[in-house]
């Protein structure tokens, strides 16, 4: 990516959640301590799935490629965050802010694309559960899936490539511990109503689209779920949607609360950041491993066996 017009400024200063140093160190310790056990938490739930043939199935396919995003949308911003938090010049070259740019727009349109995509898997497997198999083929699997990440691609490739023909001069603060485009706005001394549009477009495509389609999605399952007479049984149908809602209303209600808010650098429109992009990409693992006794007995299976591997090998 050619830098374009960027000379008159040639680095941003994060302002980031804090400038008293006390508070730093105790704000490095807890992202440490959260980025450690994202990575740890979206790597085992790949090994797992990967490792565990009874979780070859659609709905762990969706659930592998959700924690590989996870573990690409944490580290779009937690690195350069604990850096900023150890260092006294917080400071981002216009490069690595638009490449971080780029980064949050693919890993969070994929995700918005990927979770419309396992809502429909959700509808299948409820609504028309004696044909799973055969509308759930890997082919169409694949092509969701590979539909997902380039529809974040292009989002991103889009929206990047317009910030780079934007003029930076003059103020070169950001409010913020990240490079989000909103932020970069405010900064530009050239006309960004065509970015701002743009911007607009694919957050009405990624946010709305994908959400209306959510929501058309579970439409039909509430009705099929009301409709089966055991309570048992509503309740075991129910539970195969529970984790998904939970992800859905984690990532959308942040997600939309951020980018609602002007760009600011108020202390509600950090804390929704970091919900969205730092505590998710967290707390997605262990939603569907604490509720779900599949993936429970997956991860001891292969917990079991990779302890008896080393075992042999000792």
């Amino acid at each position: 990516m050619a830098l374009g017009n960027h000379s008159t400024i040639l680095e941003f200063v994060l302002l980031g959640l804090s400038v008293d140093p006390h508070v730093q160190a105790l704000l490095f310790v807890l992202f440490l301590g959260i980025y450690i056990l994202t990575l740890m938490g979206n790597l085992l739930m790949l090994l797992v799935v990967r490792a565990d043939p009874q979780l070859h199935t659609p709905m762990y396919f969706f659930l592998s490629h959700l924690s590989f995003l996870d573990f690409c949308f944490s580290s779009a911003t937690v690195p350069k965050l604990l850096e900023n938090l150890l260092s006294q010049r917080k400071t981002i070259s216009v490069g690595g802010c638009l490449a971080q740019v780029f980064f949050l727009f693919e890993s969070g349109g994929t995700e918005a694309c990927l979770l419309s995509s396992m809502a429909y898997d959700r509808y299948v497997a409820i609504c028309q559960p004696l044909h799973y198999g055969q509308r759930m083929s890997n082919q169409l699997c694949m092509g969701l899936v590979w539909g997902s990440w380039g529809l974040g691609f292009l989002n991103a490739f889009i929206n990047t490539l317009l910030a780079m023909n934007l003029d930076f001069c003059g103020d070169y603060f950001i409010p913020h511990y990240s490079c989000e485009l909103p932020s970069l706005f405010p900064l530009s001394c050239s006309d960004i109503s065509t970015s701002v549009t743009v911007l607009l477009c694919s957050g009405l495509l990624h946010g709305i689209g994908t959400c209306f389609l959510i929501v058309y999605s579970y439409t039909p399952i509430v009705s099929t779920i009301l409709s089966i007479s055991s309570s048992s049984g509503r309740k075991k149908a129910f539970s195969t949607c529970s984790s998904h809602l939970t992800v859905v209303l984690l990532f959308y209600g942040s997600g939309s609360l951020r980018y609602l808010l002007p760009a600011s650098g108020s202390p509600l429109e950090l804390i929704f950041s970091v919900q969205y992009s730092v505590i998710t990409p967290l707390v997605n693992p262990l939603i569907y491993s604490l509720k779900n006794n599949q993936v429970k007995s997956a991860v001891r299976r292969t917990l079991r066996k990779y302890l008896q591997y080393i075992e042999q090998l000792a």
